[in-house]
């Protein structure tokens, strides 16, 4: 059985980063350790929570298992909140490197042209450093201009702009660039991904369905990483990552009685293991 790290928050109401991450990749068939960066009592969309701050336990807890000699398949890192975890995520992919690792880094900053509060061009900089150190990142739109140092198009933007995106992105030094949130009609939303060592981009769009909530974008990367673990091939990769949350979506909006927090992926986790998507 494979053995993957996530190394993310966990948010104990809202269905993102570690809650979304543990279930979806364990679903899979592979065995998800968690590094905690934070305990939150809800996401950051309520309008109280509290928050722990987990970043002197993380060495800690990274020396235990090199002293059991603990190895990973794999390693995905994504919300992180502060310059510190920046550079201790740095030292980690190093320490636990291991042949035919996959390191994927979703650089969680911001959405919808903005970064995240608290985060600020800096901070993009200081994630554009740890891009560097990964096989395979999956920013969107916001992210990925803000570590570019372009300007953030909502709409009205064509394939050029996309290419210069990735053409960017592909100078950090990742092999492989996963950009979500592509939309070049209103319509339809889509990914695109860059293999910076063949030049060949392929794409993937589906129906742009009417709910906008948190987690989505975590649920894809979870899928994603967990499927190229697995040894799918980057393409069927993100057509199963895109397809789950669609179909996550679909279900979440046939219920009248939804939260509004999070989408009901819970419904459809027997997919993943099956193969279905």
């Amino acid at each position: 059985m494979k053995r993957i790290l996530t190394i993310q928050d966990i948010s104990c109401v809202g269905k993102c980063s570690l809650t979304v991450a543990l279930p979806v990749i364990s679903a899979l068939g592979i065995e998800t350790c968690i590094l905690p960066t934070a305990v939150l009592s809800t996401h950051t969309g309520f309008k109280n929570f509290t928050f722990c701050d987990l970043t002197d336990e993380i060495e800690k807890i990274c020396n235990t298992w090199k002293s059991e000699n603990i190895n990973f398949d794999g390693i995905y890192t994504g919300f992180l909140g502060s310059f510190k975890q920046l550079e201790i995520m740095a030292k980690l992919f190093d320490e636990f490197k291991q042949d035919n690792q996959i390191i994927l880094v979703d650089p969680c900053m911001g959405d919808n042209g903005k970064l995240y509060p608290g985060f600020d061009q800096n901070f993009a900089m200081a994630m554009r450093e740890l891009c560097k150190k990964a096989d395979v990142i999956t920013p969107n739109l916001t992210e990925a201009t803000a570590m570019c140092g372009m300007e953030y198009k909502n709409d009205g933007y064509d394939k050029g702009y996309i290419d210069e995106i990735l053409s960017r992105l592909a100078q950090i030094g990742a092999s492989k660039i996963v950009l979500k949130g592509v939309s070049y009609t209103k319509n339809s939303c889509g990914v695109i991904a860059f293999d910076t060592k063949s030049n060949k981009q392929c794409e993937y769009f589906h129906e742009l369905l009417p709910l906008k909530t948190s987690g989505t974008g975590d649920i894809f990367a979870s899928v994603l990483f967990g499927s190229l673990v697995l040894g799918f091939s980057e393409e069927e990769a993100i057509k199963r990552a895109a397809n789950f949350v669609v179909e996550s979506i679909k279900v979440t909006l046939q219920d009248p009685n939804k939260t509004w927090y999070g989408v009901q992926f819970e419904k459809i986790l027997h997919t993943l293991g099956s193969c279905q998507i």
